[in-house]
């Protein structure tokens, strides 16, 4: 987060302090949530979205609506927060939907899907396609109401300690990813691990995993995982976009009054697109940073890839057959995919080509 931005946030902050003393905001109109996250304490992106979010649903209600964020492993653990906020351990959550998958195998989509929409698209997707609706209807059963609040932007593909020349050394690969893409490498011979981002970088210097993905260069350095592994993989197929999600409790939300639900929806619209933002803008230096650090950034063979890419085919097409609001929660993502590629073939794609040369 900017030097600028924390300095209107603590102003602002301060200006809600003061309108909460004055007399015509009663005691009787203040609320208080607790939000719990996935990260760690102001991990660079996600963490740092978190807190931003929090800070600008204070300042937009007044003090009216005052969001304290709790990180990952002080009220629950960074896998714990749906529960929590289903609960009502937390009235609300930052965290992101790939962590539900056994839970709703569909929730992945609303993170993101292997060789799938990008951020824009994704965005798009949510907000003009159908996928809000959709993703308010898993969610319904669990008590919540789920909204974007936050994007890491393009991933890389992850982290080695080994470097791999093909698909066969791929085989028995202790990999950290979650999500759809964890099931597609799965089908490539990897062994996909499931754990919370501070797990990471002790089970990398351990031994227990023999790499990990997570984000971009610049959330992925601050995490440290360049110190146990120096091989830093590109393109991230199994995850072109990083929708981060806000979770609300479902009564909670129900119990708030017109204007303070707009407020909790526009303060997740600022943090999607200023995470986004930022994210593009840190990456490139980071990487300049990593590559300082002793990182070798190297492309995934062209076998991997393509194994991939089939692998992919293959994991999606099972929500097809697969219950009501999944094969209807695919179907969209479908219709959209199709849409982008459509549009991309020559817009984006062919101005990066003729841009790039």
């Amino acid at each position: 987060m900017s030097t600028d931005r924390r300095k209107f946030l603590v102003g602002s902050a301060t200006a809600a302090g003061a309108t909460l003393a004055a007399p015509s905001i009663a005691r009787a109109q203040t609320r208080t949530w607790r939000m719990v996250t996935s990260w760690p304490k102001n991990l660079p992106g996600p963490g740092t979205t978190a807190q931003f979010l929090a800070d600008q649903i204070t300042t937009m209600s007044q003090g009216r609506l005052m969001v304290t964020v709790y990180p990952a492993g002080e009220l629950v653990s960074g896998l714990g927060v749906l529960d929590a906020v289903a609960g009502k351990v937390a009235q609300m959550g930052h965290t992101a939907s790939f962590f539900w998958t056994g839970k709703m195998r569909a929730s992945a989509f609303f993170t993101a899907v292997p060789f799938g929409l990008t951020p824009l698209e994704h965005i798009s997707w949510i907000e003009h396609g159908g996928g809000q609706d959709l993703w308010d209807q898993l969610y319904e059963p669990f008590r919540v109401k789920p909204f974007m609040a936050g994007n890491s932007g393009m991933q890389m593909g992850g982290w080695l300690k080994k470097e791999v020349n093909g698909l066969d050394d791929l085989k028995g690969l202790r990999f950290r990813i979650p999500g759809l893409g964890g099931a597609m490498m799965q089908k490539l011979g990897v062994v996909p691990v499931l754990m919370a981002p501070s797990e990471i970088l002790p089970a990398l210097q351990s031994g227990a995993i023999d790499g990990t993905e997570f984000l971009g260069p610049w959330s992925d350095r601050a995490a440290g995982f360049y110190k146990a592994a120096k091989n830093y993989y590109w393109p991230g197929f199994h995850e072109p976009n990083g929708t981060g999600e806000a979770l609300v409790n479902l009564k909670s939300w129900n119990n708030l009054p017109d204007d303070l639900k707009q407020i909790v929806e526009n303060a997740c619209r600022a943090a999607n697109i200023v995470a986004l933002s930022e994210t593009e803008w840190r990456n490139a230096e980071a990487l300049q940073a990593l590559k300082a650090d002793g990182v070798t950034t190297r492309r995934w063979p062209d076998d991997i890839v393509r194994a991939a890419r089939d692998a992919a085919a293959e994991v999606i097409l099972e929500f097809g057959q697969g219950s009501d609001i999944e094969q209807r929660i695919y179907l969209s993502y479908e219709t959209m995919r199709a849409r982008a590629r459509n549009w991309s073939r020559v817009g984006a794609e062919a101005f990066l080509t003729s841009r790039n040369g």
